[in-house]
């Protein structure tokens, strides 16, 4: 049974930096596509980033272009989202998700795989 756990979420000042992590278990995801979602309190959960499973195709909201970088390492079976110029509006749960295949998929329907979650919490 595949897993994913987020670590690296925290409470910040706005303009700080973080790094969430997400590790994958029980199978190889290196044929996955993974995305970063997150969800504020009474809001529906959107998409934030997506990275192929090569890691040559990468898509960002509009919102965070510029601020976050997402990358991979498929030997390591994880995910990573660098958060820079973090923002009081970036404040949400984090979750990562696998998707099977390489084309960019925005909607979370269609992912195979979800972490449970890590808090980040930006004040101004």
């Amino acid at each position: 049974q595949v897993t994913l756990e987020e670590s690296g979420g925290g409470s910040v000042q706005a303009g700080a930096s973080l790094t969430l992590s997400c590790q994958g278990s029980g199978s190889t995801l290196s044929s996955y596509g993974w995305s970063w979602f997150r969800q504020a309190p009474g809001k529906e959960r959107e998409f934030v980033s997506f990275i192929s499973w090569n890691g040559r195709n990468t898509v960002y909201e509009d919102a965070v272009k510029g601020r976050f970088t997402i990358s991979r390492d498929n030997a390591k079976n994880s995910v990573y989202l660098r958060m820079n110029d973090l923002k009081p509006e970036d404040t949400s749960v984090y979750y990562c998700a696998a998707v099977l295949g390489a084309s960019y998929v925005p909607d979370p329907g269609r992912y195979d795989f979800w972490g449970q979650g890590t808090q980040v919490t930006v004040s101004s």
